[in-house]
Formats: structure tokens, sequence, C-alpha cells
């Protein structure tokens, strides 16, 4: 028997060419299967437990050894669930009676799962909901009320417990989701079809593993409709291509900016589109600037490493602008691990008197890693080991490997709506720019992200002193030329508070800036959006909790903020600059070859 009011609502349910469909399933589910086992039979991908499978088992192992231990921790835990699930009956069986009834539970206005209205209005799709909320809810504070596990353990088995609850929520499944099951009974499951056909495709675009689609591929390509702010390519080595963009004012700023973006990524998420792109609205504000673009690395780069970055990527980059421009600086600019990289820069001309660089601005950046979020999950001298001996396989890790971490952590926003979308609905993801980029990954050199992962997640040694790269020590204190420090308020990938204590590794001032939304979207946010907001406050000293106290707020994009900034540190303007002239004549337009190199 269906839930109540969904068997009034099946519109055109054809029960011949639902058992048709049924077939076809059956045969699209062949497909899937064959996308999964054709790279474990070739030996491409092995087929065994995942190391963070395993870790996740071993984690909640743990957990549960704390609350078995005790006889009484283990029937008080028993008891706080059966009593949230006889709040649920007395509220249910109150319903069914046709009296008035609060709910045993309800869910975060925010969260999406369950906006459709029949999770409230039928009572079968209603109870579920809160069955669901009342166990997750309890999981979770197994973990939050477990009192003698480390702090290490319990960030950990926080996560996987989060992960697991997301996985098993009723949205995620065809007869508990109302909205699915309308759409599958007015379509004959031909949805369900046309999901499996895209889980099948998915599949083998991740080469045997899943690459959720997040936006429709086939509405974006890079240098059409992304990327397309015009420029030229005008040097390139093994690891960058140098990109400086054409002027659209007579007079430019005397000091050129230089964009440092993450290799993890490609830059263009600083040039989406024309309504978007920061370096577009830069270039209109009559700054002059080049952006680096990374290659996307394969197996020939692999002992490419984190000082072969430095030296290949910014250090060479300086030495070309300067070159072009006649300049003796530049302002820098650098975007998450970009950001670290041009940091560890920056110490690495301080130390040798260098002083090119005349100001650095860091978008979302990390230096120092105590608080670095849940991504310290996916790292301990286990797991950076294991990450090593698949590097060492291939020479590179896979793009899809990181893309996949990002999306863990937010899985409720980044995952489970697109399976359900996807693969349950069988509808093709919107067109959106943003998403596009984000499963645009790219691959990393082994030697690179092994140095990154044990100086900077694992062993924090940057911050610490230890950090030693070109036969010497490196230290942040050296770095004493005026810092803009930006971070965003929800980021999940380089927490507010992470960025705002390393503001205080530095030498010189530092502007701590703290702009509304998360990594991305508090990044790109034009001013012509009227989107989010900022703050600004005194010096970064202290806890970033009492400095968000002391904050002002600003409505709007903080981009205008930086402008002023920047032009504080010099507003001489010159003739704007045509790329291209000179010593270094175009090699292609923008936005180059290497951002095009698919992972």
């Amino acid at each position: 028997m269906l839930p109540e009011g969904i068997d009034g609502r099946i519109g055109g349910f054809d029960p011949e060419e639902f058992a048709r469909n049924l077939g076809r399933l059956v045969e699209e589910s062949g497909h899937v299967m064959a996308s999964y086992l054709k790279p474990r039979e070739k030996g491409q991908v092995a087929a065994e437990l995942t190391e963070e499978t395993a870790d996740m088992i071993k984690t909640l192992g743990h957990l549960a050894e704390y609350w078995m231990a005790d006889p009484q921790r283990t029937v008080e835990a028993q008891t706080r669930l059966i009593t949230g699930y006889m709040d649920l009956w007395r509220s249910s069986l109150k319903r069914l009676a046709g009296e008035p009834a609060e709910p045993a539970v309800t869910p975060d206005p925010r969260d999406l799962r369950f906006k459709d209205p029949e999770w409230s209005s039928n009572q079968f799709f209603d109870f579920l909901k809160q069955a669901y909320l009342i166990t997750a809810g309890w999981a979770e504070a197994l973990v939050k009320d477990a009192k003698d596990i480390d702090d290490r353990t319990r960030q950990k088995a926080d996560f996987y417990m989060r992960q697991l609850a997301a996985a098993i929520s009723p949205s995620n499944f065809v007869l508990t989701n109302p909205e699915v099951l309308r759409e599958t009974l007015a379509s004959s499951g031909e949805n369900l079809v046309r999901g499996m056909k895209m889980l099948a495709e998915d599949i083998e675009a991740g080469r045997g593993s899943l690459k959720i689609r997040q936006s429709d591929p086939s509405r974006f390509e890079v240098g059409k409709n992304l990327a397309n702010t015009p420029g030229k390519v005008i040097f390139q080595n093994e690891l960058m291509q140098l990109i400086q963009y054409s002027p659209v004012t007579e007079t430019v700023l005397k000091t050129p900016i230089m964009i440092v973006p993450p290799w993890i990524n490609k830059y263009y998420v600083l040039d989406l589109n024309p309504e978007k792109s920061f370096i577009r609205w830069c270039v209109e504000n009559g700054l002059t600037v080049f952006t680096i673009s990374w290659v996307n690395p394969d197996s020939r780069l692999a002992q490419k490493g984190f000082d072969d970055y430095v030296t290949e990527g910014p250090l060479t980059a300086l030495d070309i602008i300067g070159e072009v421009t006649g300049e003796d600086g530049v302002h820098a600019i650098g975007y998450c691990v970009g950001g670290t990289l041009l940091s560890v820069t920056l110490a690495h001309m301080a130390h040798l008197g260098d002083r090119r660089i005349k100001s650095a601005t860091l978008f979302t950046t990390q230096v120092d890693f105590t608080h670095a979020g849940d991504l310290k999950i996916f790292v301990d001298d286990d797991q950076v080991s294991a990450i090593e001996r698949k590097m060492a396989e291939q020479g590179y890790l896979s793009g899809n490997k990181m893309a996949m971490a990002f999306n863990l952590l937010r899985s409720n926003d980044l995952i489970w709506p697109y399976v359900v979308n996807n693969y349950l609905k069988g509808k093709a993801p919107f067109p959106f720019d943003l998403l596009y980029w984000n499963s645009d990954s790219t691959r990393m050199p082994a030697a690179n992200h092994s140095f990154y992962l044990r100086n900077c997640y694992l062993n924090n040694t940057l911050t610490k002193g230890k950090m030693v790269m070109f036969g010497h020590v490196l230290n942040l204190k050296d770095v004493t030329i005026p810092i803009f420090n930006l971070a965003t308020r929800e980021d999940h990938i380089a927490p507010a508070r992470s960025a705002f204590l390393g503001s205080r590794y530095f030498g010189g001032k530092v502007d701590f800036v703290l702009a509304g939304s998360g990594h991305i979207a508090g990044v790109v946010n034009p001013p012509a959006k009227q989107k989010y907001q900022f703050w600004t406050g005194p010096k970064p000293a202290g806890s970033y909790d009492t400095w968000l106290k002391h904050a002002t707020e600003h409505p709007g994009s903080w981009w205008p903020y930086w402008l002023e900034w920047i032009r504080k540190q010099g507003s001489t303007p010159v003739p704007a600059r045509i790329p291209g002239t000179g010593r270094y004549p175009p090699i292609e337009d923008a936005p180059g070859s290497y951002v095009k190199m698919k992972d």
C-alpha cells in the first residue's frame, strides 16, 4: 500500500511501461557494474578496502569501545535513544487520533533535504523524517559526550558520524523520499532509468570511481564562456604559463598585480565570467594583472617539489614581470594553497633580501595549520604514508581524490543533493559555472603534495620555524611587507580561525578582513551583486572571537575596500601596458592551453 497522499497523485502511472522500465533499469545497472569493474580488472584501480574506510571503522570502533566499556554508560546511551523514539511514538499516536501534536523533533530550517511539504503533511514521511533526525542527533551526541577519548579521535569520529548520518537520510532513497516517489510513479520509472544511465557515465568519467556531476558540462567551455578576460600567455615552463591581461583603461597603477592561484584547482575561479571575474574587475579598475596558470601535471613531473613550484612559479613570474613592465616589484595575491606557496616564497625572499614583492594579499590562506578544520581528518602518519604509496605508483595524486575530500566537508550540499537529483530523479544538474569549475579537477605531483601534507597539515613546520627549503630555515617574522589577509566566515577548507591565527606570524602589519559566506563565494563576490558582507577590525591579536566581537560590519563586497588598500601602497599612474610587447611576444591567447588539460 502506498503512503497516504501518494496514491492519489500518481498521474500517468502505466504498469506496463513501468515493467518495461524495470527491464531497462536492470540493463543500465549492468552498465554501471561494467564501468565500476572494468578499470579494476585491468589493474588501473586497486580492488581493496580503502585506507579511509579502514580508518573510519577503526575510529568508530574506539567510540563504541568507550560506550560499551561501562554498562551504566551503555544503558544511559540506549535510554536516550529509546526516550526519543517514545516521544515520537506518543506524538504520532496523537496525530493519528486527530489531536494536535507538536513534533518530537524538527529539522534545521536551513536543511533543504526536507523542504517538500509532504515531509510534514504526510504522516508516514513525517514519522520517517523524525525517526531519522532523532537517530542522527543521538549518534552525534555519542561523539560529543564521550569524555575520555582524545581530541584527534573525537574530531575524526564526529566527521565520520556526520558522513554516515548524511548517507542514511531517508531523502536519499526512492521509497522514502516523497518527491522522488511521486516522480517515479508519474513517469512509470523513466526517471530511474535516466538516473542509472547517468550513474554509469559518471563512474566511467571517474575511471572506476564515482565522479558526481554537479553542473551541466555541455554548457561551459574554458576560453568561451569561462576564463574569457582578454589577454596573452607571454611565458611558459614545465609548471606554469604566465598570462598578462589586456588593459581597458588609458592609465594603470604603476605597480602590477601578480596572482598565485592554488595548483589544487584551476586559476579561473577568479575569472569565471564577466560578471563574476575578479581579474576582469581589477583590469577595469586600472590594474595591470598577471596570473600564473599551473600545468595539470602527469607522471613526468612526479619529482617536482614544493621548492620547484616556488622557483618555477612566483620567482620566475617576478623575473618576467619585471622585464615586461620595467618595474622593480609587484603586489602579489595568493589564493588558498597558492597563498601558502606565496607566504613560503616571501619568507625565502626575505632571507635573501629580495624586496620585489611590495605587498601581499592572501585569500583564505593558511600558514599555521593548528585549526585546519576537517581536512586534517585525512592527514595522519598512516594516511599520508598510504597516499605517498599511491602517488609512487603513478607519480601524482588524482584530482578526483582531492575533489571528493573537499565535497565531503559539505556532503549535504555537494554530494547527496546531486545523488538525489541526478540518479533518483534522473535530472541533469543545473548549469552552474562555479560547480563546473569545482569539478574541473587537477592532479598533484607526488613530491610536491607529499611535502605539503607533511610540512603543513601533519607537522605545521612553517610557523614552528622548522621548514627548511633552499638550504635554510624559513621564518615568516622576516616578512615585513604589508599583508591583506582575507578569511571567509563559513570556510570549511581554510577556517577563519586558522587564517586569523596565521596573521600573528608575519613580521609586518597585517590587515585582517573577514568576508561573509565560504571559501569560494566569499572571495568571488563582485560589488554589483550586493551580496554578503565583510568585517574589518583591530590588529589581529588575541582570540578570533574577541576580534570579531569588536569588528565593524560593512554591507556588500570587500573588493572596493581591497582596491583602496592597494592604492594606499602607491597610487602613481603610468600608461597602460599592452601584453606581448618587447622580449616576450604572445605564445597564445588567454586562457592558454595548460588550464584546458583535463584530469
